[in-house]
């Protein structure tokens, strides 16, 4: 049994509903998973685990800033273990741009830093038109309409494939 870290920054709740999937599909494994948002992530003792995985998700055209920060403060401890990062973004909701060498927000943030996360994904994510602010709403649905996605101020549309999940979770349970 190993002990697995994950580490999310999730403005909507979508990152965070990936994490549990995450958590569940590894635990299947027997190893022990704690979740942890960002916030918290500086009360953590990351020497305590055999993996970490970082999940951050796109608001506005970048990940949280923390995650930056975070992985920054960590990279030595981070490159020690085995280690994962996932991105959640609407824009993977495309099939050309669900790949890590192909989904533009993810080569940008990685293009940032020196740290190389072990094993890498990008996962869809989620639009909920009703809960979002009439600001984000409309933000939204113009970037929506720009990319030719959907635009109806009433609709929730869950692009995250759980298959996709459920095999990134059987990936990063393979415990070096």
């Amino acid at each position: 049994m190993s002990n697995v870290l994950i580490v999310y920054a999730s403005k909507n709740g979508q990152t965070l509903k990936i994490c549990q999937k995450l958590r569940s599909v590894i635990e299947r494994h027997d190893h022990h998973v704690t979740l942890v948002p960002i916030e918290a992530a500086d009360n953590v003792d990351l020497n305590r685990f055999d993996k970490i995985i970082i999940g951050a998700s796109i608001h506005y055209g970048h990940h949280d800033p923390a995650i930056q920060a975070f992985i920054e403060h960590n990279q030595p401890v981070l490159d020690s273990k085995d280690n994962a990062f996932f991105s959640v973004n609407v824009v993977a909701r495309k099939a050309e741009k669900r790949q890590p060498d192909t989904n533009p927000y993810l080569k940008k943030f990685l293009k940032r830093m020196s740290w190389t996360p072990k094993q890498l994904t990008v996962f869809a994510g989620k639009i909920d038109y009703p809960s979002y602010s009439l600001f984000d709403r409309t933000v939204i649905r113009f970037i929506m309409w720009m990319t030719k996605g959907p635009t109806d101020p009433t609709a929730i549309i869950e692009f995250t494939d759980w298959e996709q999940v459920t095999a990134f979770g059987e990936l990063v349970s393979q415990i070096d």
